[in-house]
């Protein structure tokens, strides 16, 4: 139960619900044991009655007898049907009590998971998959659920009734009822075993789940990868073992199920055949009367559910704890980038790098080495150079996806880590390398860079980026479903949707990670063009392979191998006649063939 202890503090959120939920736990069970009482009463009265109404045969008191029996009888048939009702009630008021309360608190769970899942750094999402993640606020959410509801709920009733139940049998008769109960520690005994081996064969089986559904996300996403290299069958094949070893792990866990249940019901049944044993020597010796042992059959008949459902619950709560410690791995997940304060930041677009270095904490390779540069508000840089040179790492940087190894970052002669990280970030427009667009509408996608842009705001980025031609060509214009990561559009369409969902977040600062790769060169041409007006008094960071000569930089810098190479403007860097020239060459060289 120690991983299920996170949930506590749920309980306590909801506690006024749960206490009201065991108040009518506890009225639907003290319900539920006065008629076994009715019973006997009823059952004694037939008895003794029957043998009167023998004793006055062909007396005129015998009709008058048996007009009494029949109304006493009518009486205690109207009482257990409204006993029935009463008890029903209350049991229909701890449902909504205890089970509402277990949606309620799978609901916050679920939040808070999801907000969890935000403040994690980038790292986290390079060392889990997303499958794994998927499973963990889906799944493993829904068992902790039933953990929360039928669990807890079946296990109050369960102590209530078990309390009410054998207290009133030992009123009746305290050594019946101690035989009667032989079988029951035998049970307890036989649940603490088993209950090990449901835990560990539960945990496995979510782990598995998790892999499954990390397989299906992954193949969904790849699909176009997946048929260009014709996988489907090997693919199929290795979901099919996956599903095979899912399929045993649980089909594992079942056979201890099934093995339990039976066990449960002889036990209860072997209580039965002791009460009525038992139970008819004593009334053959006077102890008790007959009633007596249809209101103990009633009892134990009474405590067959509830006890059969021990193995039920603790199933609930062995796979509950299973899944609750799987979600507790994530929820313990400490963030690596966390906002030094709260105080609001406003950027002026200043950015100064001093002497900075890098090491990807996962795989210890070192991206930039003791890099330096300054830009000026307003001012217009551009980085060049191979790949695998630290480029992106900059821009990386720079929105705080990781924190520097050594040296550091100013904004605005402030250290990038004690500034508000979400006001940085607001005040930062990025166009990664990696394009991601969400399967929604073109519109919405853009807007996604603000929210509160109207129509024409949008119209006017799209323009701005080259894109608008493009958006009204297709079937819907603005208001077409993209598909998954954009699956309907091209790569060009693709980086310009996304240039212009960070044009209309009219932020001060703008990072472009290489984000006119697969653009021709006319349209590059058009929005360059229109990104020296809009960067007017933007700072500006352009990371790329190319080098853009109609691009009005303020500074260039080339890094080869992490560290900076070259540094100066377009003109000063090709009279050096180092990497910057021979890269410009080569373009120049390119550029004629391919005109000719």
């Amino acid at each position: 139960m120690k991983h299920l202890a996170y949930l506590n503090k749920y309980f306590y959120k909801y506690r006024f619900r749960f206490a009201l939920g065991l108040i009518f736990v506890l009225l639907s069970n003290i319900f539920g044991v006065l008629p076994p009482r009715v019973i006997r009463y009823a059952f004694d009265l037939v008895k003794e009655n029957i043998a009167y109404y023998h004793l006055y045969k062909d007396f005129e008191i015998q009709g008058a007898l048996y007009k009494v029996f029949s109304s006493t009888l009518i009486f205690f048939g109207v009482a257990m049907l409204g006993l029935a009702l009463i008890r029903g009630l209350f049991m229909f008021m701890m449902r909504q009590t205890l089970i509402v309360m277990s949606r309620l608190i799978e609901f916050d769970l679920r939040n808070d998971m999801y907000a969890h899942y935000q403040k994690l750094s980038t790292a986290f999402y390079k060392r889990h998959r997303t499958g794994d993640l998927m499973s963990r606020i889906a799944a493993d959410v829904g068992h902790v659920r039933m953990y929360l509801g039928p669990a807890i709920m079946y296990s109050i009733n369960l102590v209530t009734l078990i309390v009410i139940v054998v207290g009133s049998m030992i009123q009746v008769n305290a050594e019946l009822t101690f035989y009667v109960l032989i079988p029951l520690p035998l049970l307890a005994i036989s649940i603490y075993y088993v209950n090990r081996i449901i835990h560990k064969r539960s945990e496995a089986i979510q782990e598995q789940l998790s892999s499954i559904t990390s397989i299906a996300q992954e193949s969904f996403s790849g699909i176009r990868v997946l048929k260009a290299y014709t996988q489907e069958t090997s693919t199929n094949r290795f979901f099919e073992q996956e599903s095979e070893n899912y399929k045993e792990k649980s089909m594992g866990l079942v056979k201890v199920q099934a093995l339990f249940f039976p066990l449960m019901l002889l036990l209860v049944g072997a209580s039965t055949i002791l009460t009525i044993y038992l139970g008819g020597m004593k009334v053959i010796s006077g102890e008790i009367s007959a009633g007596n042992i249809a209101e103990f059959v009633v009892y134990v008949n009474m405590l067959t559910w509830p006890v059969t459902s021990i193995g039920w619950v603790a199933a609930i709560i062995q796979r509950a704890s299973a899944s609750q410690k799987r979600i507790n791995e994530f929820l313990q997940e400490e963030a690596d980038i966390v906002s030094a304060t709260d105080k609001p930041t406003q950027l002026a677009g200043q950015i100064t790098f001093n002497k900075v270095s890098f090491v990807y904490p996962d795989t210890g390779i070192k991206a930039l080495n003791d890099v330096s540069f300054e830009l000026q508000p307003g001012q217009k840089m551009a980085i060049i150079g191979r790949t695998g040179s630290g480029k992106s790492t900059i821009a990386d940087l720079l929105v705080r996806k990781y924190d520097v190894s050594k040296g550091q970052i100013l904004l605005d002669k402030q250290n990038i880590e004690q500034l508000n990280l979400y006001d940085v970030r607001a005040d930062i427009g990025y166009v990664p390398q990696d394009v991601f667009l969400f399967s929604e509408t073109v519109k919405n996608n853009i807007a996604f860079g603000n929210e509160d842009a109207n129509d024409e705001r949008i119209k006017d980025a799209s323009r701005q980026a080259a894109v608008l031609k493009d958006i009204e060509q297709l079937p819907e214009q603005f208001y077409t479903i993209v598909g998954e990561r954009g699956v309907t559009l091209s790569g060009g369409q693709k980086q310009r949707i996304s240039l212009a969902r960070a044009i209309i977040k009219d932020p001060q600062i703008l990072l472009f990670d290489d984000c006119l790769s697969a653009v021709d060169a006319e349209t590059e041409e058009t929005i360059i063009t229109n990104l020296n007006t809009i960067l007017a008094d933007k700072t500006a960071i352009i990371i790329t392979h190319r080098i853009f000569s109609l691009m009005n930089f303020d500074k260039i810098i080339v890094l080869d191998e992490g560290r900076l190479a070259e540094e100066g403007t377009h003109e000063e860097l090709l009279k050096q006649k180092g990497m910057y020239y021979d890269l410009y060459e080569k373009q120049q060289l390119e550029e004629k063939k391919t005109a000719m």
